[in-house]
């Protein structure tokens, strides 16, 4: 990739608070891309595309650094969980070999799985020794009459976010607007009911999430043309051109893919959130607004309506016991500020928010939620996360997985909110899920217990008393003796 192109992606018009950098090139600062390079943004962007074959273009590490990590599930194909990669060694690079495995790797690939199309991720060793896998690419398509599409990703490129808009401007260069939707059946909607088509953007069906949501757009009769990427299938993103709104999920991940569909194809975007009651409904009724049906406008409020009251009343059991409750969130990007709303829904007390990986965007977004005095939170330092714990009371820690030891080493409640969980916490349905999992997670007797100083602490201490020589009284007779190694021990 060009450093022009670089630049572009990093000069976003869509980012009302956008920071123009000088050159793409621009000088890297250390430990930028901790939390990910941007070949760990673009695949992780693209990966639960569920019936495409991923080829990682590099060393085997390179692949085993990104492959599966995200939680995302598929209601059919798995050929997305098959790590593939080129595995370039030494002599690969010295020989100049490079190009030629990966021509080879993709004739595999087709030939061993028959997908829908190949995605090729390149990665710093072959950007570095210049393989032109465009060239490549092109060149396996012409010959097995399969889409081969380039995602030139290498991770020195920068960081996470940028390898997100990375895979989306793949989609838009080489995917998007290749193909017509295919028509509806006739019985799909109930008689007097039009149907109106959506897109997803950013959202990646972790834990199943997706199918929380989907069931209310079928009820009003909204057909999602595609999510990117979660159960998605590379038909469904060539048809994305055709959609009537688009709703960026993962505020800042694809962005670029939302402005440039509406540039192209003049279909208009939102950004949302399905993280909460409130954002849900409000993200059902932007839908609704934006499409301008006032039928649907009206079917969508009673849907709100219902599902609102339903889920309340389940919340009332549980709201006694969360209310008041102080939780520290540390996540980024879009949950920096979602999860804030779905947290104020229960009741809840976010004393601070991280924002390492957020936008200015998403920053406003916590301002506007917790109030000018909110706290955010930089740094990634266990030391400093613990510490922030402490000075604010915190009574949860609700972050990513690699804080979980952090937290299991302080004693202190944790949640996974990030991609690797196991529980969906989207729209109604995952909000009653939410709830139960904090719930479960405050008031483990586990915390109680580990939080009493050691019973044999306390036994040893007693037993080390008396003074070399002395008897043990009468009462204590057998269980000291029992005891007393433990009681050397100690001393």
């Amino acid at each position: 990739m060009k450093p022009a192109d670089i630049s572009a992606l990093l000069d976003e018009p869509a980012c009302a608070h956008n920071k123009k950098e000088k050159s793409g090139c621009a000088r890297p600062k250390p430990g930028a891309s901790a939390g990910g390079c941007a070949f760990d943004g673009a695949q992780i962007a693209l990966l639960p595309i569920a019936d495409v074959a991923h080829v990682v273009h590099g060393p085997i590490a390179c692949a085993g650094n990104s492959w599966d990590n995200r939680g995302t599930r598929s209601s059919g194909p798995t050929l997305y969980r098959i790590g593939m990669t080129t595995d370039l060694s030494e002599q690969d690079v010295i020989m100049g070999r490079g190009e030629k495995r990966l021509f080879h790797g993709i004739k595999q690939a087709i030939d061993r799985y028959r997908p829908a199309a190949v995605f090729v991720y390149n990665t710093c060793v072959p950007a570095l020794i210049g393989d032109d896998i465009e060239a490549v690419s092109k060149a396996a398509a012409e010959r097995w009459g399969v889409p081969v599409v380039p995602v030139d990703s290498a991770g020195f490129y920068g960081t996470k976010n940028l390898g997100n808009r990375i895979a989306g401007e793949a989609m838009v260069k080489y995917v998007i607007g290749t193909r017509e939707p295919e028509p509806l059946p006739a019985d799909v909607a109930p008689e007097g009911i039009t149907v109106h088509s959506i897109n997803l953007i950013g959202e990646y069906n972790i834990a199943g999430e997706l199918w929380h949501i989907t069931p209310l757009f079928d009820e009003l009769g909204i057909r999602v043309l595609c999510t990117l990427s979660g159960d998605a299938r590379f038909h469904e993103v060539q048809t994305m051109h055709r959609a009537e709104v688009n709703m960026l999920v993962c505020a800042k991940a694809m962005i670029n893919v939302a402005r440039k569909m509406e540039e192209r194809w003049g279909v208009p975007w939102f950004e949302g959130s399905f993280y909460g009651i409130t954002d849900t409904s409000a993200a059902l009724r932007e839908i609704a607004r934006i499409v301008g049906d006032a039928d649907l406008v009206a079917r969508t409020e009673a849907l709100i309506a219902r599902e609102e009251a339903k889920v309340r009343a389940a919340l009332d059991a549980w709201r006694p016991r969360l209310e008041g409750k102080r939780v520290l969130l540390f996540t980024g990007g879009v949950k920096s500020w979602s999860v804030v709303s779905a947290l104020q829904d229960l009741g809840m007390v976010v004393v601070a928010s991280g924002t390492k990986k957020s936008t200015e965007e998403d920053k406003a977004r916590i301002l506007e939620l917790m109030g000018d005095k909110a706290i955010m939170l930089q740094s990634e330092g266990a030391r400093d996360l613990l510490n922030a714990v402490y000075e604010l009371e915190a009574d949860i820690l609700i972050a990513g997985g690699r804080n979980l030891y952090t937290a299991l080493k302080a004693r202190l409640p944790f949640l996974d909110i990030n991609q690797e969980r196991e529980f969906g916490y989207a729209g109604y349905e995952g909000m009653k899920e939410l709830v139960r999992q904090l719930a479960l997670t405050l008031e483990s007797p586990v915390w109680k217990a580990v939080r009493k100083p050691a019973p044999w602490t306390h036994k040893a201490m007693v037993v080390a008393g008396p003074e070399l020589g002395d008897s043990p009284d009468a009462e204590d007779g057998p269980e000291a003796h029992d005891h007393a190694p433990l009681a050397g021990a100690a001393a």
